[in-house]
């Protein structure tokens, strides 16, 4: 249905002038702020939650309502580091940047009690299920037919076996977007009784709900439309839009707050709804944010992006892919379903995902939130980021500049880590425009959790969670090699990074730097050598024979081929 035929949704007024403005779930708590730690998933509404938060509200610094790892630690009755983890992964997805956590030094981060709460009462989510790929054909195609691991997979059981296969595509933006509002439309009441304020009265007028608890449920939503400004839900609710900004609101009764975000629910879900009937029934855009990338043909499009929603990158097979900052809208990246390719997002961005990848290697340039890695195998990840968490991947290498202590969640295995290893010439703009701190580098520090993921949406076996996951072990010196990229930016904006900004460990920088002796050796030898032609063209060809090895044996001949299509 075209927008301009839309009835407008309940929170705007009909006027020629005013674009609907509809809510939406922010998708950053649900994608990037799950944490697989039991001990932290309620399963009974608010009803632990409420006696934890006034705990909490009294153990907490003045008006601000703030606690620190210590306090959380202690209510949960969790260990210090993943109470750290806990107040890590809340700044990671917080509504705002301004918020004190977002800019602490790790010893002075604390977090608002109200936020805690919006974070702890998610941990009940249930992600979609992923789909089957809507061309297994061409996964196929480009998925190896055998694996180290298939022996060892086959006698998974069913569960495991459905979470370990990476054969699958991430459900569409609009079938999550659906999938968290319809969460959010049935826990509702609980989420506002977080909220609110008891008061005296009968019943539900007991309890009322201020204009700044209201605001603390941006953790979860917002109004917003068509790449328009987020709305803070104060400024949308009528009850609260037109206060004096000289004189407190007056609280309003929890259930009218509620009956008002219901009614906005119900009205986005009905959106939605008319929008995916509308493509089902029609030609579709690759410029509307909720087109799959699955649905579009990969010789002509190789990525979307909607106004709201993350720039796409999926499909990409058999070649390389760069993306600079003027071609990315928006700041969060999804890299879905590409194999045996080079792919190069060398841009600043708040978030990053990278799922069901083979046989490829992927370049993030500066990530200033948090970077997702999901059911990928055989695949090299290079990224600058402030966090990582690693899902359900097997056999992958991840080069890393961290300011935070990678997160290994699901079914991993035969995982390698090493430090970061390459740059580009805006690299260290970028990496001060996100906030990723190059000085500090956590990536040999990895903290494993739980086998089994309870946000997946499949029963578990009871105590599987408990069951830690496998770690990654660090790259051997010997082996680590530096990354070289090409200068993509020839004929833009240069900039002055001409180094790799993470300082290498003591090991690494000893191994690089007897490479670089053993090179300038050889070469010496090589001039010394008296040789005739035929005995030179002899030497020459028995170096193409070692250096074409080396490149099938380290996966680096798919460079060469890529950089040749370009």
């Amino acid at each position: 249905m075209p927008e301009s035929d839309e009835q407008p949704p309940p929170s705007t007024p009909s006027t020629a002038s005013t674009p609907p403005v509809y809510i939406h779930p922010r998708r950053e708590p649900f994608e990037h702020g799950l944490l697989p730690i039991p001990k932290l998933i309620f399963t009974d509404g608010a009803q632990t939650l409420i006696p934890i938060r006034d705990k909490l509200l009294s153990l907490s610094s003045g008006s601000t309502h703030r606690v620190n790892f210590e306090a959380i630690a202690e209510a949960f009755q969790i260990s210090h580091d993943h109470a750290r983890l806990v107040i890590e992964t809340i700044a990671s997805v917080l509504h705002s940047d301004s918020d004190p956590s977002v800019t602490a030094k790790p010893s002075e981060i604390s977090v608002n009690v109200f936020d805690l709460m919006m974070f702890l009462y998610i941990q009940s989510y249930k992600r979609l299920l992923p789909k089957g790929h809507k061309d297994s054909a061409a996964v196929a195609d480009v998925w190896p037919s055998t694996s180290a691991f298939d022996g060892f997979l086959s006698a998974l059981s069913p569960l495991q076996l459905v979470r370990s296969n990476s054969r699958r595509s991430m459900p569409s933006q609009a079938d999550e977007e659906a999938h968290q509002l319809s969460y959010l439309q049935k826990h509702l009441g609980n989420i506002l009784s977080l909220l609110a304020e008891s008061v005296e009265g009968d019943g539900e007028e007991s309890l009322v709900l201020s204009m700044e608890k209201l605001e603390h449920l941006g953790f979860l939503i917002y109004f917003g439309e068509r790449g328009s400004e987020r709305i803070p839900l104060s400024q949308n609710a009528p009850f609260f839009a037109n206060s004096d900004p000289e004189m407190p609101a007056v609280p309003v009764p929890a259930a009218q707050v509620h009956d008002w975000l219901i009614e906005n629910i119900a009205s986005a879900l009905t959106r939605i709804t008319e929008r995916a009937s509308a493509k089902e029934n029609g030609p579709t855009s690759a410029s509307d944010q909720d087109v799959p990338m699955a649905d579009v043909s990969a010789s002509s499009v190789k990525s979307a992006s909607g106004p709201r929603g993350p720039s796409s990158i999926e499909g990409i097979s058999k070649s390389s892919y760069v993306r600079l900052p003027n071609d990315i809208k928006g700041s969060s990246v999804k890299v879905i379903n590409c194999h045996e390719s080079v792919i190069y997002i060398l841009a600043p961005l708040k978030y990053a995902t990278v799922y069901g990848c083979s046989d490829a290697t992927i370049v993030l340039g500066a990530v200033g939130k948090a970077v997702r890695i999901e059911h990928c195998e055989r695949v090299h990840v290079i990224a600058a980021a402030k966090r990582i968490c690693i899902a359900n991947c097997r056999e992958c290498v991840f080069f890393l500049g961290v300011n935070q202590t990678p997160l290994l969640v699901g079914d991993n295995h035969k995982l390698q880590v090493a430090p970061y290893n390459t740059f580009y010439s805006l690299l260290e703009e970028h990496l001060k425009q996100v906030g990723v701190d190059p000085t500090i580098n956590r990536w040999d520090a990895p903290v494993a959790l739980g086998v089994v993921d309870p946000h997946d949406s499949l029963s578990h076996p009871a105590g599987v969670s408990e069951v830690q996951t496998e770690s990654a072990s660090p790259v051997d010196p010997d082996q680590f090699t530096n990354f070289l990229i090409p200068n993509w930016f020839e004929g833009q904006q240069s900039g002055s990074t001409k180094d790799n900004p993470f300082p290498l460990p003591e090991a690494y920088l000893a191994s690089q730097q007897r490479k670089l002796n053993n090179l300038e050796e050889t070469k010496n030898s090589l001039k010394d050598i008296d040789l005739d032609e035929s005995r030179k063209r002899e030497v020459a060809a028995a170096l193409h024979v070692c250096f074409k090895d080396w490149l099938y044996a380290s996966g680096n001949i798919r460079q060469l081929y890529c950089l040749q299509g370009e």
